[in-house]
C-alpha cells in the first residue's frame, strides 16, 4: 500500500479574483529573467517568508502590494508579521521597493511607488544593475501621470451619467415638459369703491449666508495637514493643530516642494505607536525642511530636460534613498537592527550566560554537603 507524504509547508492561499488592484502605474512589477515555478521555490526560506512569497509570486502585475491589503488576503498574519516578511524577503533579494517620477501638470513632478518582485533571488549588484536599466528608460521616456488627459481613468472614478433616454416614438409619445412659470397668488376681484390693498412687505431680518463648500478658504499646507489622519490614524490633527502648523507646512511649499512630498516626508518612519501626534509633526517640519533653491529665470530652450531619478525605499521604514546606499532594500539602521537582530536569535546574550553561570554556582553550593 502506498503510503502517502504531507509536506510540513503552510499551503499558500490562491489569489481572489477580486483582489484589489493599485491605482495606475502604482502596484506590483515583476522582474524580467526569472526561472519557471517549481515546487521547491522559495524552499531555504523560513515557513511564514515562503508563506508570503508564494503568495506575492502569484499576484498579477499591477496588484496592490501595501502591507494592510497584504494582511486582509493572509489570515495567518496581521500587518507586523507581514512587514517583517518583506523585509526578510527583500533582504533575501526578492523584493525592491522604489519611487519613481512621473510628469505631472506644468513643472510639477509627480511620485509611484512600485514593488519589483522576483521569484528568483537577486543580488545587490544584479538590482542595482536593473534599477540603473529603469532610471535610464525613465530618463529616455519619463512616465506618464495616471491623471494625464488620453490616460484611462482609475477605477474609484465617479463614472459619468448616463444621458436622459429617448422618448419613444410615435402618437403615444408624451411631448417634452415645458419649464414651468412660478405661479402667482390669486387676490379677490377689487370692488369701484374697495381701496387697494398696498402689497405686503416681508419683515426686516439677517441674510442667510451662502453655504460654502468643506476646505473653502483654506491654505494647500493646511489640507496637507488636514488629511494626514486619513492616510494613517497615528497623524490625526485638530483643526487646532492644523492652524498651529500650517505656517511651518506653507514654509515647505514656499520652498517649492508639492504636497504629496509633504505628506510623504511627514509619515515616513513612523514609530508604532504616537502618543503627541503634533509635537511629533513640528519636530519634523523643523528637521527635516528642505533647503531653499536659488530662483533662477526660465530654461533657455537649448538646456537639457531635468534628469528623472529612481529612488529606493527602504522595505523598513520608507526612507528614500539611490539603490546603492540601500544594499539589501534597507537603509543603514534598519539594516544594522536587522543584522542585530539575526544575531541576537543564533547566539545568546552575554548578560544571559552571566546569568546562568550563576544560577549553575547557586545550584551546586546547594548540592554541597553541609
Amino acid at each position: 500500500m502506498a503510503t502517502q507524504h504531507h509536506s510540513s509547508a503552510l499551503r499558500v492561499p490562491a489569489v481572489s479574483p477580486a483582489y484589489p488592484m493599485a491605482k495606475p502605474g502604482y502596484g506590483k512589477r515583476s522582474a524580467p529573467d526569472q526561472r519557471p515555478r517549481t515546487r521547491d521555490d522559495f524552499a531555504l526560506l523560513p515557513t511564514r517568508e515562503r508563506y508570503v512569497a508564494g503568495f506575492v509570486d502569484h499576484l498579477p502585475d499591477g496588484a496592490a502590494m501595501s502591507v494592510k491589503t497584504l494582511a486582509k488576503q493572509l489570515p495567518l498574519y496581521g500587518q507586523q508579521a507581514i512587514s517583517t516578511s518583506l523585509t526578510a524577503l527583500s533582504v533575501a533579494g526578492h523584493l525592491r521597493r522604489v519611487r519613481c517620477p512621473v510628469t505631472g501638470t506644468g513643472d510639477e513632478t509627480r511620485w509611484v511607488f512600485r514593488t519589483f518582485w522576483s521569484r528568483t533571488a537577486r543580488d545587490n549588484e544584479w538590482w542595482n544593475t536593473y534599477l540603473a536599466t529603469e532610471q535610464a528608460t525613465l530618463a529616455a521616456a519619463p512616465v506618464q501621470d495616471a491623471s494625464a488627459p488620453g490616460m484611462q481613468p482609475p477605477p474609484w472614478a465617479p463614472a459619468e451619467e448616463p444621458p436622459p433616454p429617448p422618448a419613444p416614438e410615435g402618437h403615444d409619445a408624451e411631448p417634452a415638459p415645458e419649464p414651468t412659470a412660478v405661479p402667482q397668488q390669486r387676490t379677490p376681484a377689487r370692488t369701484p369703491d374697495a381701496a387697494p390693498t398696498p402689497p405686503q412687505l416681508p419683515a426686516p431680518g439677517p441674510v442667510p449666508a451662502t453655504p460654502q463648500a468643506p476646505g473653502a478658504g483654506r491654505s494647500p499646507a493646511y489640507l496637507a495637514l488636514a488629511r494626514l489622519g486619513r492616510q494613517d490614524h497615528r497623524l490625526t490633527l485638530s483643526a487646532d493643530d492644523c492652524t498651529t502648523l500650517e505656517p511651518q507646512a506653507a514654509e515647505w511649499l514656499a520652498r517649492g516642494v508639492s504636497t504629496d512630498y509633504l505628506t510623504s516626508a511627514l509619515t515616513a518612519g513612523l514609530p508604532a505607536q504616537v502618543d503627541f501626534p503634533v509635537g511629533l509633526l513640528r519636530r519634523r517640519l523643523t528637521d527635516k525642511i528642505p533647503p531653499r533653491l536659488p530662483t533662477t529665470g526660465s530654461p533657455s530652450p537649448d538646456a537639457p530636460p531635468p534628469a528623472h531619478h529612481l529612488l529606493v525605499e527602504c522595505t523598513d521604514c520608507g526612507r528614500p534613498g539611490p539603490p546603492q546606499a540601500l544594499p539589501d532594500g534597507l537603509c543603514r539602521p534598519c539594516r544594522e537592527a536587522h543584522s542585530g537582530s539575526v544575531g541576537r536569535e543564533n547566539s545568546p546574550h552575554p548578560a544571559d550566560i552571566a546569568d546562568v553561570k550563576a544560577h549553575m554556582s547557586n545550584l551546586r553550593g546547594l548540592l554541597k554537603p553541609v
